[in-house]
């Protein structure tokens, strides 16, 4: 089986089925390739065999039924997960930066397994296969209008459906007191305390107008609004995340006082206050949604502290929220991080903590439970030398 891909052309995948040679578009929003080995599987295709070929991977396109499949992608996912707590037990990382790297090396392995497991769409974004649901809706939030069938990655649908459900649902921003509809692609808010120390922190006098530093859903642009900034600013660079955060922020009735602008960091001109959220921890992202996590070279962090002095206004404030997982991963020290504000021209007039409450900051079980134990979640309130 060959792959086809250019700039200027779609990935396409390539099998053969019942004796013909077939091709379709590949998506996939992680950037995975298009697999070369590809064989029809259906009801009939034990669990132990689809999983023998995903792990050479074999790509299993699904041409059963639908709920077969996703109890298939189950028993995968069971069996991936029993083979890498077998083979992470000898494995003693030599030290938390270790622990981290293999953490993510056993994701990534188990995210190219269970991506194996493949389903036709048509051009309209139906599944061509018995008991399927209508993921139409799904599929163009994410996609946008379909114009061709492809194939695409089951793991990947459930994925997509599950945003649709977060975009309905929405989530409940307590410090905010109202919910918040994350869009496909941008990360959701669920790391709650770091938007009340948003909350929480004493705003600039005078505070007029406020910058939103990559502002993703908007959650933080709307808070200030509601705080009684007279003006913000938010910006970001991803069309997903401006056309979340617009939406967020009409439903919440804050377009009048917010203006959402593409811009890579700063807008133009100085403010009161400028707030910043960057990814917390170094790297690289393998998808899209990763980049909300990891910052690669540190690459937005360095750009705010960089670049804040020349964005306030006298007496301005810039405020950088920041997890301290990379200083308990081994991955930046403190010490980076104070030359980086002080390189920026900048002190520090104060900084917030506060402890996280997810699950996995309390779970012993996870393989980083030792830094997350530890995690603080800081609001650094900075100003200009």
């Amino acid at each position: 089986m060959q792959a086809e891909h250019t700039a200027d052309a779609p990935a396409r995948i390539h099998w053969t089925e019942e004796g013909q040679p077939r091709s379709a578009r590949w998506r996939s929003e992680s950037g995975m390739p298009p697999p070369k080995k590809v064989v029809i599987a259906d009801d009939k295709t034990p669990a132990d065999v689809a999983y023998r070929l995903a792990c050479e991977g074999t790509a299993l396109l699904w041409r059963g039924d639908f709920h077969n499949a996703r109890q298939l992608l189950q028993a995968l996912a069971r069996r991936a997960d029993h083979k890498g707590g077998r083979a992470r037990a000898p494995k003693v990382p030599a030290s938390p930066a270790d622990a981290f790297h293999l953490h993510r090396q056993a994701q990534s392995q188990r995210a190219r397994t269970l991506a194996m497991l493949l389903l036709p769409f048509e051009a309209d974004y139906s599944v061509p296969l018995r008991r399927a649901p209508d993921v139409k809706q799904a599929c163009n939030e994410a996609y946008g209008r379909g114009d061709e069938p492809f194939v695409a990655s089951m793991r990947e649908l459930l994925g997509l459906i599950g945003a649709h459900e977060w975009r309905k649902n929405g989530v409940e921003i307590a410090a905010l007191g109202a919910r918040i509809h994350p869009h496909y692609g941008v990360f959701s808010p669920i790391r709650g305390e770091y938007v009340a120390l948003v909350a929480d922190a004493p705003l600039p006098p005078a505070c007029a107008l406020a910058f939103d530093i990559g502002t993703g859903t908007g959650v933080l642009a709307a808070l200030l609004a509601q705080r009684g900034v007279g003006r913000v600013v938010a910006t970001d660079m991803d069309a997903r995340a401006l056309s979340c955060a617009r939406e967020n922020l009409q439903r919440l009735g804050a377009f009048d006082k917010v203006e959402v602008v593409q811009a890579d960091l700063f807008p133009e001109g100085r403010a009161n206050l400028v707030v910043c959220n960057p990814p917390w921890l170094p790297g690289r992202p393998s998808s899209s949604i990763e980049y909300a996590v990891y910052d690669p070279d540190s690459r937005m962090l360095k750009g705010f502290l960089n670049g804040l002095a020349a964005h306030l206004a006298q007496g301005g404030e810039g405020w950088l929220i920041l997890s301290d997982l990379a200083e308990h991963l081994g991955l930046r020290p403190r010490e980076q991080l104070l030359a980086l504000i002080a390189a920026g021209g900048l002190q520090v007039i104060e900084r917030h903590d506060v402890r996280p409450t997810h699950p996995r900051a309390t779970d012993p079980s996870d393989p980083l439970h030792a830094a997350r134990a530890a995690e603080l979640t800081s609001l650094w309130r900075l100003r200009a030398l």
